[in-house]
């Protein structure tokens, strides 16, 4: 909440916040101040209707006003102690222009809708977050643990990296960890938003909170409790809400100097109208000037939207660090997307084999599994899942940007990129692989070549799909990897993309993307490992599959938690939606105030009816706030079978 504002209160942090967090509405404390101010308010009327003494009618409108007024003149006082003035500055004043006047009954009205806002405000706030903090809920309160060969039940607090949990069908994961024995499919729905279960087995990542289908799992804990996925995601996001986004800041430079503003033409108006008319009559005005041009409305307009989309976005699967980072989210018109992890599944796989000098594909593959088994090159794993059995090779080194060399069965065997290794009669085919998207490799034994593989990343089921959502939403879409030019140009032709930009290196990428700043407000869309300069650089960084990736979350601003590259434009229509309602909020908080000045100045309005118009307004911009926390699911297609994360192979992009 702005200082300028002073209409909120100091809000607890942490686990105190956690624990006086209200749940409904009626545990709102200033509500349940506004409550009882109503309620003397109420007998007040009635007391005056009834015909009762002055003294009795006097009284109950004390009570009203010291009720009402509990819920934002201590806060007041304080931010003053600090030098802070805000509208609740404006708001005590008035009430004691008021009881000076003698309209006590007007001063308790004000304090009693002043009260009312405050705490549909607080409501409003509180519900954002809960959402956001139920995150932890998923967490079970037990975790079955292996330990000395026996069954225990334990805390997921209790926890310890290296235990192994059991997990029985049904229930949900404690925290994350990585499958040692068993298969399932899990849901993850409510983690990364993606609601088609995911396939997993032995070496496959699991996180805190999903829940387990149909087999029981032996998972080892790689994480604890307090630092699970979940836990770090609730942390960063909470963390970050402080960060106000350019509306805030808007609001924030309208309401300091209005303050101020205010309280100077309201003097004024009392002095020189006192000096030219009615003393009373004038500073009275005065102080309805005062009311009328207060800007709460304003301060609370834009925290309340971002917190709401916040909240809102974390539902779908995205992680959205404070107004900032949803600003910039709602503002960028281009999208420079990485290729590797991003519009790949970074899973690569032989595609093809080509062979010569009478060698088989069987033998090909053969002699590259034998060099990769000792290998940690990022092809390895895709050579290594090409055959049933494997005898390494001896004597294996690498040489550096360029393949592998060793020994099997007495033969000299080399595996490499053409250009280290010549391609020969296989030159037609290294060619045809790469213009197919793929990475070539060449296999030699005893100084002849004798195949090439082709190993390609395949586009995610989604790719092409989002990418033309993107264009049809206006964004100019780029390509940025690390890969040749061929299997670049070959990829995004597949996936519809135009501007391409390859052989590129980390700090080569956060070049490109501050020139592509200069043209646009541009998003960097990237693994946020080898793409952490360029996340660093763009005007926004998004992160893909954050669930467990640090470099990831720290690294940028946005984070898709799940591997479904359709919230990408879901995440970008969310935010655009809510940067207009911020924008409605404030051209409605400022369109009240110059109504309403005027109408104050000149005696058309009076302080109550004033005070119920302003406080009308700001339950009209909560409310309208509340709107940026709407959100629609993902439409699931039939061919698309999102994975939760992709396998890590390091390969280059």
């Amino acid at each position: 909440m702005s200082d300028a504002c002073g209409c909120g209160h100091d809000e607890p942090v942490g686990e105190e916040a956690e624990e006086h967090e209200p749940e409904r509405l009626w545990q709102v404390k200033e509500l349940q101040f506004a409550a009882i101010s109503g309620v003397f308010l109420l007998a007040a009327l009635i007391a005056g209707w009834a015909g009762a003494s002055r003294p009795v009618e006097l009284v109950l409108e004390v009570a009203a006003l010291l009720a009402g007024a509990y819920t934002f003149v201590p806060s007041t006082l304080k931010r003053l102690v600090k030098g802070k003035i805000g509208v609740g500055t404006l708001m005590t004043i008035a009430a004691v222009g008021a009881v000076i006047l003698g309209e006590v009954g007007e001063a308790a009205m004000l304090a009693f809708l002043f009260s009312i806002s405050e705490g549909l405000e607080e409501y409003s706030l509180a519900r954002t977050r809960r959402g956001l903090r139920a995150l932890l809920s998923l967490v079970p309160e037990e975790a079955t643990v292996l330990r000395d060969g026996t069954e225990t039940v334990v805390s997921p607090a209790e926890l310890r990296v290296g235990d192994r949990m059991l997990v029985k069908p049904g229930e949900r994961v404690a925290t994350d960890g990585i499958i040692r024995e068993g298969r399932t499919a899990l849901d993850v729905s409510a983690i990364t938003g993606e609601s088609v279960p995911v396939e997993a087995g032995p070496g496959s990542e699991v996180f805190a909170g999903s829940i387990n289908g149909t087999g029981v799992l032996e998972v080892e804990v790689t994480t604890t409790a307090e630092d699970n996925s979940l836990a770090r995601i609730v942390r960063i996001v909470e963390a970050e809400q402080a960060r106000k986004g350019a509306s805030q800041r808007l609001a924030d430079r309208i309401a300091k100097p209005l303050v101020p503003g205010i309280m100077i033409a309201a003097a004024l108006i009392a002095v020189i109208g006192s000096l030219l008319g009615d003393p009373v009559t004038w500073i009275e005005r005065a102080l309805v000037v005062l009311v009328a041009a207060s800007p709460c409305a304003l301060a609370i307009s834009v925290p309340v939207a971002v917190v709401a989309a916040v909240g809102a976005a974390s539902k779908l699967g995205v992680l959205v660090k404070g107004g900032a980072a949803l600003e910039a989210l709602g503002a960028v018109r281009g999208v420079a997307l990485d290729k590797t992890g991003t519009l790949t599944a970074n899973r690569p796989a032989v595609i093809d084999v080509a062979t010569t000098n009478g060698a088989t594909r069987d033998q090909v593959l053969h002699l590259a599994a034998a060099l990769e088994a000792r290998s940690e090159h990022p092809l390895a794993k895709a050579i290594l899942a090409a055959v049933d059995d494997v005898t390494p090779a001896s004597d294996v080194e690498a040489v550096t940007g360029a393949g592998l060399t060793g020994r099997l069965d007495g033969h000299t065997l080399r595996l490499g990129r053409p250009g280290w290794l010549d391609p020969g009669a296989l030159a037609a085919d290294v060619e045809r692989m790469q213009q197919a998207g793929a990475t070539a490799v060449l296999v030699e034994q005893d100084g002849q070549v004798v195949g090439a593989i082709a190993v390609r990343d395949e586009l995610r089921p989604e790719a092409a799909e989002v990418v033309a959502q993107l264009r049809r939403d206006g964004y100019h879409v780029a390509m940025l990897t690390g890969d040749n030019h061929a299997t670049a140009t070959a990829l995004a032709k597949d996936v519809g993309i135009d501007d391409v930009h390859a052989e590129l290196r980390p700090e080569d990428k956060a070049r490109l993307i501050d020139k592509l700043r200069g043209q646009r407000s541009t998003a960097m869309v990237g693994d946020g490992v080898n793409d952490a300069p360029a996340l660093a650089t763009a005007d926004l960084g998004i992160a893909m599959g954050a669930m467990g990736t640090d470099v990831a979350i720290e690294t940028a601003d946005v984070a898709l938690m799940g591997e479904d590259l359709r919230h990408l434009p879901q995440a970008f229509t969310h935010a655009r939606r809510a940067r207009r309602i911020m924008l409605q909020n404030v051209g409605l908080s400022l369109g009240l105030i110059i109504a309403l000045m005027p109408l104050a100045l000149f005696g058309v309005l009076g302080l109550a009816a004033v005070v119920l118009v302003h406080e009308l307004a700001e339950v009209v911009v909560i409310a309208n706030g509340v709107r940026a926390g709407r959100t629609k699911p993902l439409q699931d297609t039939a061919d698309h079978q999102p994975a939760l994360t992709p396998t890590a192979v390091g390969a280059s992009s």
